[in-house]
């Protein structure tokens, strides 16, 4: 299931606009399957393009999510959490749940956590991250 640059262009996004990542999820809609289906395409232009043209064809105005601004240590980049959602959807969902698993994984309690660029949360395992998600709660 690569849907890495899918992820990576959905924290793009909410970057540029303030908005949560949910959020965005739930304002493109349909395009999230459309941006899955044709990322091969839509990688060969530069992201802020592909980025500037969704937010465009799907009305995103600028919210007041900042999650960048207050963190006191390095910021990850859209593509280090783009593979961080990637890996998480494709670790707790099959292929035919892709979509429901976007949703359900941006909108989940993990998510605002892995949000928390002040902690070390997005930098964890993989296996870590999918069992944290299965259980519902951060293993300790």
């Amino acid at each position: 299931m690569p849907f890495f640059y899918t992820c990576s262009l959905i924290e793009f996004i909410a970057r540029e606009t303030k908005n949560h990542r949910k959020d965005i999820v739930e304002f493109l809609g349909e395009d999230v399957e459309r941006i899955y289906n044709y990322q091969d395409v839509f990688h060969c232009e530069p992201i802020e393009k592909v980025a500037d043209d969704f937010i465009t064809r799907n009305n995103i105005h600028d919210g007041e999510y900042d999650n960048i601004s207050s963190c006191k240590y390095n910021v990850p980049n859209y593509w280090d959490i783009g593979e961080v959602f990637e890996r998480l959807i494709e670790d707790n969902y099959d292929e035919n749940d892709v979509f429901v698993g976007i949703r359900e994984v941006y909108s989940s309690w993990l998510a605002e956590k892995i949000f928390n660029f002040n902690s070390d949360l997005y930098y964890q395992p993989r296996d870590y991250l999918a069992e944290c998600y299965k259980t519902g709660k951060i293993i300790l």
